[in-house]
C-alpha cells in the first residue's frame, strides 16, 4: 500500500455499530456490532451496509472489530468465537471489496480493554492481546486502523503488535473532553511510539466540537490528518461508560451516551468543509454517522 495515500483527501466510512442497529439488527448482550457475525441472519446485513458506505463515497472500509476483542467476548460469554469472528469480519469486507476493488479494507483494531478509558494492564498483556487480533486480520486487510485508543502506552503496544504483518497503520486517538486523552496525555506525545509506516493520525469517535480545540495540535504533527466524527451527546458520562453500558438493556451505547439530533448530513458536512479547508485530508465519521453524512461529505472532494 502506498504509504502516501492520505496525503490527498479520502472518505473513510460512517459508524458500523449504531448503523447496524438503526436498520434493525438486535444486539446481544454488550455485544453490539459483533452480534451481525455472531448471527448468521444479519450476515447480508452488514454486507451490505459497507456497500452503502462505499456507494456515498466511502473509499475506506473498517472492519467490523470493535466488539469482538477477547474482554468484550468474555462479558457475554461467547469468548470462544474469538477467532471466528474476527475472520468472518474479515471475509465480509473482503466480498465488498470484491465488488468494488478499488476500496481498501481497513483492520479495525479496538482498544483490548475498556472504552474510552485508558488501559491499566501491562504493556506485555496488551501487546498480546493486539496481536492475537491482528493476526486474524491480517489477512483480509489492507493497513491497520488503531481505533478509538485512549493512551500512548496502548499505541506503543499496538504498534510493537503488528510490526510483524508489515502493514502500515492509520492511527485513531480518543479525546472525551478538552485536550488530555483519558490517559492524561497529549497527542503530541505520539510522536514518541510512531514509526515509518504511519499513515497519519485522525482523532476517532470525537465530537466536531472535541476535534475543532485539538485541530491545531493535530495539524502540528506534520503527517496527514483527519477525524472519524460521532454524533454522541458525551463520551465521558459519569462514572464510567464501562460501568453504566455494562447495565444497558438494549445494548444500544445511546442508552449511555445521548444521541444528538442537530448533525444532520448538511450540518456535518458543513462542519467537514471547515476542517477541510485547514488541512485534514481524512474525512470520516464513527457512531451515529450514516451512509446519508458520509455522501455529503464526499461531495466536497
Amino acid at each position: 500500500m502506498d504509504l502516501n495515500f492520505f496525503k490527498q483527501t479520502r472518505i473513510l466510512d460512517g459508524g458500523m455499530g449504531q448503523e447496524l442497529l438503526a436498520r434493525g439488527m438486535e444486539t446481544n448482550g454488550t455485544l453490539w456490532s459483533a452480534s451481525a457475525l455472531l448471527n448468521e441472519k444479519y450476515h447480508k446485513l452488514l454486507l451490505d451496509t459497507h456497500l452503502d458506505f462505499i456507494k456515498a463515497g466511502a473509499e475506506v472500509i473498517v472492519t467490523t472489530t470493535f466488539t469482538t476483542r477477547k474482554t468484550r467476548l468474555k462479558d457475554n460469554n461467547v469468548e470462544d468465537k474469538f477467532e471466528y469472528l474476527n475472520k468472518k469480519a474479515g471475509e465480509i469486507a473482503q466480498k465488498a471489496k470484491k465488488l468494488y476493488p478499488n476500496v481498501l479494507v481497513a483492520g479495525g483494531l479496538p482498544p483490548q480493554n475498556l472504552t474510552y478509558e485508558a488501559d491499566d494492564r501491562s504493556e506485555e498483556e496488551i501487546t498480546k492481546n493486539f496481536n492475537e487480533q491482528a493476526r486474524l486480520l491480517n489477512p483480509y486487510i489492507d493497513f491497520f486502523y488503531l481505533d478509538v485508543w485512549s493512551s500512548i502506552k496502548e499505541f506503543k503496544c499496538g504498534i510493537e503488535a503488528i510490526k510483524e504483518f508489515k502493514k502500515p497503520y492509520l492511527i485513531g486517538i480518543h479525546i472525551s473532553e478538552g485536550t488530555n486523552l483519558p490517559s492524561g496525555e497529549k497527542i503530541f506525545d505520539i510522536k514518541n511510539v510512531i514509526n515509518d509506516q504511519l499513515l497519519g493520525v485522525i482523532l476517532s469517535c470525537v465530537s466536531p466540537e472535541n476535534y475543532e480545540i485539538n485541530l491545531s495540535e493535530v495539524k502540528s504533527l506534520g503527517v496527514p490528518f483527519g477525524f472519524k466524527l460521532n454524533g454522541f451527546i458525551t463520551t465521558k458520562p459519569n462514572p464510567s461508560y464501562t460501568e453504566n453500558y455494562l447495565k444497558s438493556k438494549t445494548g444500544n451505547p445511546i442508552e449511555v451516551l445521548g444521541k444528538r439530533e442537530d448533525l444532520t448530513p448538511k450540518k456535518m458536512a458543513q462542519i467537514v468543509k471547515k476542517f477541510k479547508n485547514e488541512g485534514a485530508t481524512i474525512l470520516g465519521g464513527c457512531c451515529e454517522t450514516r451512509p446519508a453524512h458520509i455522501n455529503e461529505i464526499a461531495k466536497l472532494i
